[in-house]
């Protein structure tokens, strides 16, 4: 239930993020082809506030000069949120030399049990490069509505999972939002698309 939950919020969010494409492109001169969204102009995301493992406080300021494709999850989430994760890893092997040009970001919505250490251990059992990052219940939840990303406790007995969307969104190396791109999507049109924002035409 919790696997088709997530992929129909993931639908829906996708059907809305799709609904707005036509009016971002307004605005574009040059018109790109992606595999992923391009949300190129959006209002949303535009920013974020919140604490790596070791306790700093980081920003999209932190990563200019990279693109930086950013996911919501959990870590005891059973296989949507390792997909993402596992994928990167060899979307940062389609790139090759461009692959120190990516950051990948793992934004946590569950911070009561996704400790700092917690987190850091499971991105680096990914990729050492691959970074945790967190906030407190308030800070969560505004930062999740600012990226327009769902979730909620499901009670599942004694204990709960969490239902959330899996859009995972990417920045260009200027910090500008670009692109989402939907759960089912492949790691060669992951990079491809990245590639075009790390060397635009």
């Amino acid at each position: 239930m919790h696997k088709n939950a997530c992929r129909r919020r993931s639908v829906l969010l996708w059907g809305a993020l799709s609904a707005t494409v036509a009016l971002v492109g307004c605005t574009d001169k040059k018109v790109t082809s992606f595999h992923g969204l391009n949300i190129t102009g959006s209002t949303y995301g535009q920013d974020f506030h919140l604490m790596d493992p070791e306790g700093r406080e980081r920003t999209l300021a932190d990563f200019r000069g990279q693109a930086v494709m950013i996911f919501f999850g959990f870590t005891q989430c059973p296989d949507v949120c390792p997909t993402p994760l596992s994928r990167a890893i060899e979307v940062k092997q389609l790139l090759g030399q461009d692959a120190d040009r990516l950051q990948v970001i793992f934004v946590t919505i569950n911070p009561e049990r996704d400790t700092p250490q917690v987190l850091k251990e499971y991105t680096a059992a990914f990729d050492p490069s691959f970074l945790g990052l967190y906030g407190n219940l308030e800070r969560t939840a505004a930062t999740a509505k600012d990226f327009q990303v769902f979730y909620k406790k499901v009670p599942t007995g004694s204990s709960y999972t969490m239902d959330h969307s899996a859009l995972t969104y990417i920045y260009d190396p200027a910090g500008k939002l670009r692109l989402a791109m939907r759960h089912q999507q492949t790691a060669q049109e992951f990079s491809e698309d990245i590639r075009q924002l790390l060397h635009p035409a």
